[in-house]
């Protein structure tokens, strides 16, 4: 694309520029390697050093860095530079695809069942199966390889990255003696507006009632919602998080990396989640919450594992003598 002056990206995205406006930009870059052709930004002050070393031809940062910046060259000085560097890369990609050929509504290769809404403004991308039933919003956008299953809903502005599955059967099978009998999935799955979903993350239909994922929801790849979850406005999880059937996850939540979210569990309003952590509990109170043993070498987690499952038979002793030693 033709290099973009900085006056102006300062003229659409706002931001006090110090420095020269006719400088050409080529590029978005981190700090450590970008060249005096390129933006960059520092949002945390720890890494002033690199802001100090760094050949970027312009830095976005922060009014307590602005006087640093300025030193060393070009600079943005805004509020929130991470938010401003975010609203940026979206800027980059509008210019970049301004004159890339269109794409069309609905590729040749998708299966699209007659009885589908798809919106007017909304894209479905190659090898993309929608069944009956299902709507697809304005300006979402279904890449290559989604399946949105029967009856479903996807909202506006929503982006289903590639493999991503949505509609399938949830686990549900009643025992019968030695074998299992299925239990059909009658719900559908009902996602909100402005939903990204990462690639081959997996959100099942409901068994009665559908599956819910509100608005401005941000999922990574290879998550697993299950069947009957509600996943609140604005709550984001990261890559192989689990959640499993009937659980519902409040607004403005985030769950970090692995974690495992058991069924029927019910995490209230701006509830954070720890990688890897293993949730058994419902959570009302919002706040920064963690369950996970540290890794050790192996020897040592055996030992620490081994007096872990002692903690019950110790509590015991420490009330006996406790109140042996009373006064």
């Amino acid at each position: 694309m033709t290099p973009v002056p900085l006056a102006t990206l300062v003229a659409e995205l706002g931001g006090e520029l110090s420095g020269a406006p006719e400088l050409l930009i080529t590029g978005l870059a981190p700090l450590e390697s970008a060249t005096g052709s390129e933006i960059s930004f520092l949002s945390n002050p720890k890494y002033q050093q690199q802001l100090a070393a760094s050949e970027a031809g312009c830095v976005i940062v922060s009014p307590a860095m602005a006087t640093v910046a300025a030193a060393r060259g070009a600079c943005i000085v805004t509020s929130n530079p991470y938010l401003y560097f975010a609203r940026l890369t979206q800027l980059w990609r509008k210019l970049r695809n301004a004159n890339a050929p269109a794409m069309p509504r609905i590729h040749p290769s998708a299966v699209v069942d007659p009885s589908a809404t798809i919106a007017a403004t909304a894209r479905i991308g190659p090898l993309c199966v929608v069944e009956a039933g299902a709507t697809v919003g304005e300006g979402s956008v279904l890449t290559s390889r989604v399946t949105l299953g029967a009856d479903c809903h996807i909202g506006a502005r929503c982006l289903l990255h590639s493999g991503v599955v949505i509609g399938a059967d949830g686990f549900g099978f009643a025992p019968d003696g030695e074998r299992w009998e299925k239990i059909e999935q009658l719900g559908a799955v009902r996602i909100g507006n402005d939903v990204e979903i990462g690639a081959n993350t997996c959100i099942d239909r409901g068994a009665l009632q559908d599956t819910v994922i509100e608005d401005g929801v941000k999922l990574d790849n290879l998550i697993q919602i299950g069947h009957n979850v509600r996943v609140g406005a604005n709550t984001a999880m990261a890559g192989c998080v689990g959640v499993a059937g009937s659980a519902t996850i409040g607004p403005n939540c985030t769950v970090g990396g692995g974690a495992i979210i058991l069924g029927h569990l019910t995490l209230g309003a701006g509830v954070h989640i720890s990688a890897a952590t293993v949730v058994s509990k419902s959570i009302s109170k919002p706040g920064h919450y963690t369950g996970m043993f540290p890794i050790d070498e192996n020897a040592n987690w055996e030992r620490n594992a081994a007096s872990l499952k002692q903690l019950h038979s110790l509590r015991d002793r420490i009330k006996t003598l406790e109140k042996e030693n009373k006064p």
